[in-house]
């Protein structure tokens, strides 16, 4: 078996990327990096180094475990890569995916019900989570 294996079709045959012409693009656009390098789609990997990819919003970590160029299929993956990325990475798309509703994109139509609901209980307790208390009575300076 080759110990290495061109950047972008190993990223395609580890299935991180849905073809190769993806994979080479996110290369040449500076989403993939090794050590914090950019690399291009022809660098060759080895077994043992780590690669981050940019989904933004999120920088996923893979360890390669095997340096392949042919897809293999969904259940051999975990034998082609170890994914290696920082848990505050997934806090960070949780956080993204709760306040998506946010940044709507233009033209996606009105928002449903469910996202109405979400944006009301998103901006509810922040709005209203004040005590009706105030220190001081304003009543009182309007009679003087």
């Amino acid at each position: 078996m080759n110990e290495q294996a061109r950047i972008d079709k190993w990223l395609w045959a580890a299935r991180i990327f849905k073809t190769r012409s993806i994979a080479a693009d996110a290369c040449k656009n500076g989403r993939v990096t090794k050590n914090g390098v950019n690399i291009k789609p022809s660098h060759v990997i080895k077994v043992g180094e780590t690669v981050s990819v940019k989904k933004p919003p999120v920088t996923y970590s893979f360890k390669v475990l095997k340096a392949i160029e042919n897809r293999v299929g969904a259940k051999l993956v975990p034998e082609v890569y170890e994914n290696v990325t920082d848990p505050k990475q997934y806090e960070l798309l949780e956080m993204s995916r709760i306040s998506g509703f946010v940044d709507r994109a233009r033209g996606t139509g009105r928002p449903t019900k469910k996202d109405r609901r979400a944006m009301d209980a998103f901006v509810e307790p922040a709005m209203f989570g004040f005590d009706d208390e105030f220190d001081f009575d304003l009543d009182d300076e309007e009679e003087e």
